[in-house]
């Protein structure tokens, strides 16, 4: 029995990393799928050895890492890369869903490959915030308070989950321990999420540049991928190293290098880099309870895209408009990522209203009806030709 389970796990393995089937004309882009699932497996590493010399205590949090990267033989490279690993997991992440919008990956049959993409990006949001918060720098303790006080704009219950969030009246000890818990947690929830995006990926292959079923031209993914993976996953760490190495804080706040201090308010209190674009949301719109709504809605109404969406044509391959909506949605997420990182008045405000409002007519109308306008411009297009002829 037990030889017999044995060959079972092996031929698994063969027939998923090596004899597996893959369209032949994917491109790079399909391999920040891989790259998300190598910075998922580093952030959970050097997290698990980070916290062997970490102590959640509001008195002890900032110096046990100033004590790590200053006095612990090479602990300043595992604070280094776990750090700027956050900001390339994002990076990877931000480019493979990108990739996914652009090619048309999100629709059907990989409806449920998405949706579990979106869950899970959702997820390392929230692991990456309570992750800011455990240095208990300036910035660290000030986002904490920011974001969790957002948590009061809902009507009745609001005071009451902000409390029991805090575990205080105030961000202190009890709300430490309880985000320092959460973000131990939340990467294995994340891995099991992503071992189930791969098993709905499987069910149906990968999509490829052009859209169509590839599965009557496709090639082993060893030793083919294996090689063209690995390849690139040596250019990317060549790139993580340069910054863990040279510029380690080049996407740090240096306010975060301070300690936490209650009785000073940072002049200019943002998040990480990778929150802008939703901060920017959050804040130009002067209702709070709509605004903590646009925050989360920015997030979850990207599940309802493939739902949204009924084009026969999937690739921007072979859609001019699709290339020209991406790119131009592509713009808008770059403008509200720096509207984000602007001081709190006008005219940032206003622009980045009218950003979000944008940013959710491309993601609810536009991009599910570009089609219509696309199959009226061909029609238009053969009706021309028609008469030529």
């Amino acid at each position: 029995m037990r030889i017999v389970k044995q060959n079972q796990i092996v031929n698994g393995i063969y027939e998923a990393g090596i004899k597996y089937p893959e369209p032949v004309n994917i491109n790079y882009f399909w391999n920040f799928g891989f790259f998300s699932l190598i910075c998922l497996v580093m952030q959970l590493v050097t997290g698990i050895l980070l916290a062997m010399h970490y102590t959640a205590h509001v008195d002890m949090a900032f110096l046990s890492i100033e004590r790590l990267v200053r006095e612990v033989d090479y602990g300043w490279l595992l604070r280094y890369v776990h750090a700027n690993g956050a900001s390339f997991f994002f990076i990877v992440v931000y480019i493979h869903m990108l990739r996914g919008l652009y090619y048309g990956s999100y629709q059907a049959p990989n409806t449920f490959v998405w949706i579990s993409g979106v869950i899970i990006f959702l997820l390392l949001i929230l692991t990456a915030f309570l992750g800011y918060v455990l240095p208990w720098g300036q910035m660290s303790y000030w986002a904490a308070t920011v974001i969790t006080n957002l948590v009061t704009a809902i009507p009745v219950i609001g005071e009451a989950i902000v409390i029991w969030l805090w575990g205080s009246f105030v961000v202190s000890n009890p709300t430490l321990n309880r985000f320092f818990s959460l973000h131990y947690l939340f990467p294995f929830i994340v891995l099991g999420l992503v071992g189930l995006h791969i098993i709905f990926l499987r069910e149906n292959g990968s999509t490829n540049p052009l859209g169509i079923n590839a599965k009557v031209d496709s090639i082993p993914f060893t030793p083919y991928f294996t090689i063209k993976d690995l390849f690139s996953l040596v250019i990317l760490l060549g790139i993580f190293f340069y910054f863990v190495c040279f510029i380690p804080n080049y996407l740090g706040h240096p306010d975060n290098y301070v300690m936490a201090d209650s009785n000073v308010t940072p002049a200019h209190i943002v998040p990480e880099w990778y929150f802008l674009p939703f901060y920017a949301m959050l804040r130009s719109i002067p209702s709070k309870i709509i605004g903590v709504l646009a925050l989360v809605l920015a997030i979850v109404v990207l599940m309802f895209l493939p739902l949204l969406t009924i084009s026969n044509v999937r690739s921007s391959a072979f859609r001019k408009g699709h290339k020209h909506l991406f790119w131009s949605f592509f713009a808008l997420c770059i403008m509200l990522g720096f509207l984000g990182g602007q001081p709190a008045a006008e005219p940032y405000l206003g622009l980045g209203f009218a950003c979000t409002i944008l940013y959710f007519l491309y993601i609810l109308v536009f991009f599910p009806f570009i089609y219509i306008i696309e199959d009226m411009l061909v029609k238009y297009a053969l009706k021309i030709k028609g008469r030529q002829d």
